[in-house]
Protein backbone atom coordinates (compact mmCIF):
# COMPACT_ATOMS: atom_id res chain seq x y z
CA UNK A 1 0.00 0.00 0.00
CA UNK A 2 1.28 3.44 -1.03
CA UNK A 3 0.44 6.65 0.77
CA UNK A 4 1.23 9.87 -0.87
CA UNK A 5 1.28 12.83 1.56
CA UNK A 6 0.39 16.71 1.32
CA UNK A 7 1.96 19.04 3.27
CA UNK A 8 -0.79 19.29 5.95
CA UNK A 9 -0.50 15.33 6.54
CA UNK A 10 3.12 15.91 7.40
CA UNK A 11 2.15 18.72 9.72
CA UNK A 12 -0.03 17.08 11.75
CA UNK A 13 1.70 13.67 12.48
CA UNK A 14 4.13 12.92 14.64
CA UNK A 15 5.21 9.68 12.97
CA UNK A 16 4.87 8.36 9.55
CA UNK A 17 3.07 4.82 8.55
CA UNK A 18 4.98 1.89 8.39
CA UNK A 19 3.71 1.49 4.51
CA UNK A 20 5.50 3.19 1.18
CA UNK A 21 5.12 7.20 1.68
CA UNK A 22 5.55 9.14 -1.39
CA UNK A 23 5.35 12.90 -2.05
CA UNK A 24 5.75 15.34 -4.69
CA UNK A 25 9.34 17.40 -4.55
CA UNK A 26 7.01 20.58 -3.76
CA UNK A 27 5.75 19.18 -0.24
CA UNK A 28 9.13 18.99 0.34
CA UNK A 29 9.60 22.29 -0.33
CA UNK A 30 6.82 23.71 1.57
CA UNK A 31 7.97 21.78 4.42
CA UNK A 32 11.68 23.58 4.02
CA UNK A 33 10.03 26.64 3.55
CA UNK A 34 8.48 26.66 6.93
CA UNK A 35 11.87 25.40 8.57
CA UNK A 36 10.00 21.97 9.67
CA UNK A 37 12.65 19.73 11.30
CA UNK A 38 10.58 16.56 10.20
CA UNK A 39 11.78 17.06 6.73
CA UNK A 40 15.98 15.82 7.81
CA UNK A 41 14.54 13.11 10.45
CA UNK A 42 12.08 11.67 7.72
CA UNK A 43 13.90 12.61 4.33
CA UNK A 44 14.94 9.28 3.75
CA UNK A 45 11.65 8.11 4.73
CA UNK A 46 9.97 10.02 2.19
CA UNK A 47 9.87 9.00 -1.95
CA UNK A 48 9.94 12.16 -3.81
CA UNK A 49 8.37 11.16 -7.07
CA UNK A 50 6.93 13.59 -10.08
CA UNK A 51 3.60 12.58 -11.21
CA UNK A 52 3.05 12.81 -15.03
CA UNK A 53 1.09 15.53 -17.38
CA UNK A 54 -1.56 13.24 -17.81
CA UNK A 55 -2.36 12.63 -14.15
CA UNK A 56 -1.90 16.28 -13.86
CA UNK A 57 -4.57 17.14 -16.74
CA UNK A 58 -7.33 14.16 -15.65
CA UNK A 59 -7.16 16.19 -12.17
CA UNK A 60 -7.25 19.95 -13.50
CA UNK A 61 -10.04 18.87 -14.91
CA UNK A 62 -11.82 17.46 -11.88
CA UNK A 63 -11.05 20.28 -10.21
CA UNK A 64 -12.60 22.75 -12.67
CA UNK A 65 -15.80 20.17 -12.53
CA UNK A 66 -16.10 20.41 -8.91
CA UNK A 67 -14.92 24.29 -8.88
CA UNK A 68 -12.11 23.09 -6.68
CA UNK A 69 -9.58 24.65 -9.29
CA UNK A 70 -9.14 28.09 -7.69
CA UNK A 71 -8.28 26.50 -4.15
CA UNK A 72 -6.07 23.86 -5.42
CA UNK A 73 -2.52 24.89 -5.78
CA UNK A 74 0.34 23.26 -7.89
CA UNK A 75 1.53 21.25 -5.42
CA UNK A 76 -2.22 20.64 -4.51
CA UNK A 77 -2.57 18.85 -7.78
CA UNK A 78 0.35 17.29 -7.71
CA UNK A 79 -0.05 15.13 -4.73
CA UNK A 80 -3.84 14.04 -6.21
CA UNK A 81 -2.15 13.58 -9.71
CA UNK A 82 0.55 11.05 -8.12
CA UNK A 83 -2.04 9.13 -5.86
CA UNK A 84 -3.27 8.73 -9.38
CA UNK A 85 -0.22 7.51 -10.85
CA UNK A 86 0.60 4.80 -8.02
CA UNK A 87 -2.64 3.83 -7.11
CA UNK A 88 -2.26 5.41 -3.87
CA UNK A 89 -4.10 6.73 -1.29
CA UNK A 90 -4.01 10.23 -0.10
CA UNK A 91 -3.66 11.33 3.38
CA UNK A 92 -4.53 14.92 3.50
CA UNK A 93 -6.60 17.30 5.90
CA UNK A 94 -7.18 19.68 2.79
CA UNK A 95 -11.07 19.81 2.27
CA UNK A 96 -10.39 20.38 -1.50
CA UNK A 97 -8.42 17.71 -2.01
CA UNK A 98 -10.22 15.62 -0.74
CA UNK A 99 -13.05 16.56 -2.36
CA UNK A 100 -11.12 16.67 -6.00
CA UNK A 101 -10.28 12.63 -4.61
CA UNK A 102 -13.89 11.73 -3.47
CA UNK A 103 -14.80 13.19 -6.93
CA UNK A 104 -12.21 11.53 -9.15
CA UNK A 105 -12.55 7.95 -6.94
CA UNK A 106 -9.32 8.33 -5.11
CA UNK A 107 -8.84 6.62 -1.61
CA UNK A 108 -7.78 9.62 0.90
CA UNK A 109 -7.52 9.46 4.99
CA UNK A 110 -7.91 12.52 6.67
CA UNK A 111 -5.08 12.53 9.91
CA UNK A 112 -5.97 15.00 12.16
CA UNK A 113 -9.65 16.21 10.78
CA UNK A 114 -12.85 14.36 10.34
CA UNK A 115 -12.36 15.31 6.83
CA UNK A 116 -15.44 16.33 4.05
CA UNK A 117 -18.88 14.67 4.33
CA UNK A 118 -19.94 14.97 1.28
CA UNK A 119 -19.06 16.35 -2.60
CA UNK A 120 -19.30 19.81 -2.49
CA UNK A 121 -19.31 21.79 -5.92
CA UNK A 122 -17.88 25.69 -5.77
CA UNK A 123 -18.47 29.10 -7.56
CA UNK A 124 -17.07 32.36 -6.94
CA UNK A 125 -18.89 35.73 -5.92
CA UNK A 126 -17.18 38.83 -6.62
CA UNK A 127 -16.92 41.17 -2.99
CA UNK A 128 -17.45 44.53 -5.33
CA UNK A 129 -20.17 44.01 -8.25
CA UNK A 130 -21.60 40.60 -6.77
CA UNK A 131 -21.53 39.22 -10.31
CA UNK A 132 -21.07 34.83 -10.01
CA UNK A 133 -18.52 32.76 -11.68
CA UNK A 134 -18.35 29.51 -12.24
CA UNK A 135 -14.32 29.54 -12.33
CA UNK A 136 -12.16 31.61 -9.91
CA UNK A 137 -10.57 34.63 -11.45
CA UNK A 138 -8.10 36.72 -9.49
CA UNK A 139 -10.25 40.09 -9.71
CA UNK A 140 -13.40 40.61 -11.34
CA UNK A 141 -13.25 40.89 -14.67
CA UNK A 142 -16.37 43.78 -14.72
CA UNK A 143 -15.23 45.57 -11.94
CA UNK A 144 -11.87 44.37 -10.77
CA UNK A 145 -12.56 43.24 -7.40
CA UNK A 146 -11.51 40.31 -5.66
CA UNK A 147 -13.14 37.35 -5.48
CA UNK A 148 -15.07 34.66 -2.57
CA UNK A 149 -15.52 31.00 -2.48
CA UNK A 150 -19.20 29.80 -2.08
CA UNK A 151 -20.74 26.25 -1.74
CA UNK A 152 -22.67 25.75 -5.01
CA UNK A 153 -26.39 25.21 -3.62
Amino acid sequence: MTFVLDSSALFSMEDLPSDDIAVPPGVVDELRRYNDPRVERWGDLLRVSECTERSVSKVKDAAMRSGDAGRLSDVDVSVIALAVDLNGIVLTDDFSIQNVCKIMGIEYRSVATEGIKKVEKWNYKCNGCGKWFKEKQNDCPICGSSMKAHRKR
